[in-house]
């Protein structure tokens, strides 16, 4: 199942400055990606995780979220 989806044609390289979860400054290149959660899955996603915990969330969540985000990144970094 998937539970996001990547906007791989909107996808850009851009400099930005803003702070990160955490009030941390950041000021970087970068490439931003687009994604979107459909809001069917916000609650069992969000249901599933615990910010306290290390191990949160479970790799059935986890992965999925992660493949989309890095196949998003290899498709902007590998097109020409």
């Amino acid at each position: 199942m998937a539970y996001a989806y990547a906007d791989t044609k909107a996808v850009q390289v851009l400099t930005t400055s803003t702070t990160d979860e955490h009030g941390n400054a950041i000021d970087v290149e970068g490439f931003v990606i687009p994604i979107i959660v459909p809001l069917s899955e916000v609650g069992e996603l969000l249901g599933a995780y615990d910010p306290a915990s290390s191990t949160s969330p479970v790799v059935a969540y986890s992965r999925p979220l992660a493949r989309v985000i890095l196949d998003a990144l290899k498709q902007a970094a590998e097109a020409p």
